[in-house]
């Protein structure tokens, strides 16, 4: 049984349709896996992301709507996951942008033994789609700072495509993946490493987002900031 938690803010132009190309995908290509649902984590929605959501779920016994008065992808997920009683829990981001046949070769890993996959645009094979350089540069100058600050060696810390075994969770939380932001999703990988957890690096196929809201001069300074509150839960040694 697994858990996508996919988190939203003011998605309405594209919540029904990705939602359910993500339902049909699963159904036509994990059918050996039962109890399987899709969790939309709406963190402040403004617009008529609600009301779809809550259609969504009403017509599909697969689908529940979650909703949050406060605004943060961390928060979001971290409040679907608390609630979870999945095998595997994870999420991927709305716009679809990693491809979903990647779905198989996470639940094999976790099937195998691995207690976190994540997905990689920052391997020699991975293949990337219409990024732009600017984008593409901040990425990988952000993950090298994270490497070098943090200690870590994960290739690439913000893909919105992880997943892992449910009781691997409350340990994450606890070492101090805590952020209430993007940086959350950064967080997982690196107290996953220093409480030496079985993490494997997935190598993804991945589109950029025509139509992203990601600011990167905001998002840079919120990262920096929550990258040094995370370093004080670092373990002696690791």
């Amino acid at each position: 049984m697994f858990e996508i938690s996919i988190p939203v803010l003011n998605e309405e132009k594209i919540l029904r349709k990705n939602v359910l190309l993500l339902s049909d995908f699963i159904e036509r290509n994990l059918s050996s896996y039962t109890g399987w649902k899709i969790i939309i984590a709406d963190n402040g929605s403004t617009d008529q992301t609600q009301a779809i959501g809550e259609k969504l779920a009403l017509d599909y016994s697969w689908i529940k709507y979650l909703r949050l008065e406060e605004k943060g992808v961390g928060l979001a997920l971290q409040t679907s996951w608390n609630q979870s009683t999945a095998d595997f829990i994870g999420y991927m981001d709305l716009d679809l942008a990693t491809d979903l046949k990647h779905f198989k070769h996470v639940l094999w890993r976790l099937d195998a033994g691995d207690d976190l996959v994540y997905g990689s645009r920052l391997t020699k094979n991975s293949v990337v789609i219409d990024r732009s350089f600017i984008r593409g540069f901040t990425s990988r100058c952000f993950n090298f700072i994270a490497r070098h600050y943090l200690g870590v060696h994960f290739s690439d810390g913000m893909c919105g495509f992880k997943f892992m075994k449910r009781e691997v969770y409350p340990k994450l939380y606890s070492g101090g993946a805590k952020s209430k932001g993007w940086f959350f999703s950064t967080e997982l990988l690196a107290v996953a490493e220093w409480l030496n957890l079985k993490v494997y690096e997935l190598p993804v196929e991945w589109t950029d987002s025509v139509g992203s809201h990601v600011r990167i001069l905001p998002l840079t300074v919120e990262y920096l900031k929550s990258m040094n509150k995370l370093k004080r839960f670092k373990p002696d040694g690791a």
